[in-house]
């Protein structure tokens, strides 16, 4: 994990191992090599913060996401969007988890790229359906059910600050519900949430994070003191 970390304090070498690792991650994610830098910068604050030892643990990530009540975060150091932050609110562990994809109890930085990557604009919408469904389906049966939606549609009305009687909530759950469950089970597989996204895209708005795209001048002092190049 060091090692692979350390190709970001060293100059450019094409031959060097962790610069051609560095290389096939901005390949196959949605970064590029400049914004994978930036990255590492923010890694180094999330992973250090309480735990000096350059990996995330639930409670960094839970401080870093959840910063105060104000809504900041680390993440660019500005108010987070409410949708991304209401799922992030009701249910941190099941972010961390997804983020965690080793399942070691830790967020290595490879991990932290690869999953970020998925609320970057510019990835497919496939991958953000599917961590959506991943995300809401809180008992990992496979289906998102009645009682998963309604924790959903509560903790979006909480951070957007608006508040329904317990009958209008319901009311939601079950409209959404009956749209959704083409089958008619009473649960939402990944089939159906595809068709639900289909026709409501707004039900993903919170797999984008339009800043990330300009990660670099979110963090631009990791840029410019680095002879690390494109």
């Amino acid at each position: 994990m060091r090692a692979f970390l350390s190709c970001f304090s060293l100059k450019k070498n094409k031959q060097n191992p962790q610069y051609q690792e560095a290389i096939i991650l901005a390949s196959e994610t949605s970064f590029t090599i400049n914004e994978i830098k930036a990255l590492y910068d923010l890694f180094k604050k999330l992973s250090n913060c309480i735990y000096d030892d350059s990996l995330i643990h639930k409670e960094e990530f839970h401080l870093a996401l959840l910063r105060n009540s104000h809504k900041q975060n680390l993440f660019a150091d500005r108010p987070a969007d409410i949708e991304f932050h209401a799922c992030l609110h009701y249910n941190i562990l099941q972010v961390f988890d997804l983020f965690d994809v080793k399942g070691n109890g830790v967020i290595e930085f490879e991990e932290f790229v690869r999953s970020l990557s998925i609320f970057h604009p510019n990835a497919p919408k496939e991958d953000k359906i599917t961590f959506a469904f991943r995300l809401y389906d809180l008992r990992q049966t496979g289906y998102i059910e009645h009682e998963e939606l309604k924790e959903m549609v509560l903790a979006i009305l909480t951070e957007s600050e608006l508040t329904l009687s317990d009958e209008e909530v319901e009311s939601i759950v079950n409209k959404t519900m009956m749209e959704a469950d083409s089958k008619g089970d009473g649960k939402i597989d990944q089939e159906e949430w595809k068709e639900l996204v289909e026709k409501n895209p707004a039900l993903i708005k919170n797999m984008t994070l339009p800043y990330l795209k300009d990660i670099t001048l979110a963090f631009p002092s990791f840029i410019l003191n680095t002879d690390f190049e494109e």
